[in-house]
């Protein structure tokens, strides 16, 4: 586990939003954590009790709460925590796993319940899921998004969506290989012509730029869309950069999109 380079007893700024967190034992909430109290915003951590008892996330709880982040039990599904949690912040970032994309329902009755949140921003942290069209192959991955963002907004509550694409954590390590843990050295699966470009981010990244937001009025009601033209990329060049670090030539393999999406049908079944 990195130690953060936050001092302990770095002060607040008196001017700075107060930030409730949810979802700080994963990658991105924790990043997101960290970069809340490295910009001095007073910080809190909604932590479910389940979580004490694992010792990878305690360790990351005691790191935020030694970096002078307020933690507070509790849970989505508790609407007595949530409220009294949402009474001490003005923003409220989610970071929940997308499985639990629709356990934000509670979280957004109780910030209407109280009235004093002035920024929300919901677990999206990918691709827009209003301009997305697969085939209807996600099983529902992008409609519950969808879905979360039109009941914010039809509730009016103040929010940014955060669209990055995709996180480099994810796909990089392995080439964008399915299967693999590791960059491949003998054969590389191309999919389409490896032409499509596409948008890879560092977690730390995208929590600096989502903390950056909270105090500015440009993003209030909009999306925020992630694109560092360093990190847009295609497939070939990805290949073309590993190649060359390597000092050798891959054997490669064109997927077409026909292919590809009979793959996923068969393999969905």
């Amino acid at each position: 586990m990195e130690e953060l380079t936050i001092a302990k007893n770095k002060k607040w700024s008196s001017t700075s939003s107060s930030i409730l967190i949810i979802g700080v034992t994963s990658n991105l909430g924790f990043e997101v954590a960290k970069a809340s109290l490295h910009a001095s915003h007073p910080t809190f951590c909604l932590v479910r009790s389940s979580c004490f008892s694992d010792p990878h996330k305690s360790q990351k709880i005691q790191l935020l709460s030694d970096s002078g982040a307020v933690i507070l039990q509790g849970s989505l599904h508790d609407e007595k925590s949530l409220v009294e949690a949402l009474k001490q912040v003005n923003v409220v970032i989610c970071t929940v796993n997308s499985k639990q994309v629709l356990d934000q329902k509670p979280l957004i009755s109780a910030i209407k319940k109280v009235g004093c949140i002035e920024r929300f921003i919901p677990s999206e942290f990918g691709s827009d899921p209003d301009r997305m069209h697969i085939s209807n192959m996600d099983q529902g991955f992008y409609s519950r998004k969808s879905e979360i963002r039109r009941l914010v907004e039809v509730e009016g509550i103040p929010h940014t969506y955060i669209s990055c694409n995709f996180f480099m954590s994810y796909l990089l390590p392995s080439l964008v290989q399915p299967g693999l843990k590791v960059p491949p050295r003998d054969k590389v699966t191309i999919f389409g012509d490896g032409t499509v470009k596409g948008v890879f981010m560092n977690e730390r990244d995208v929590a600096a730029f989502t903390i950056s937001t909270v105090d500015d009025p440009r993003t209030l009601n909009k999306v925020l869309y992630l694109r560092p033209p360093g990190n847009v990329l295609s497939m070939n060049e990805l290949v073309e950069s590993w190649e060359c670090k390597i000092g050798k030539q891959l054997e490669k393999t064109y997927v077409t999109e026909e292919d590809l999406l009979k793959k996923i049908k068969g393999n969905g079944k």
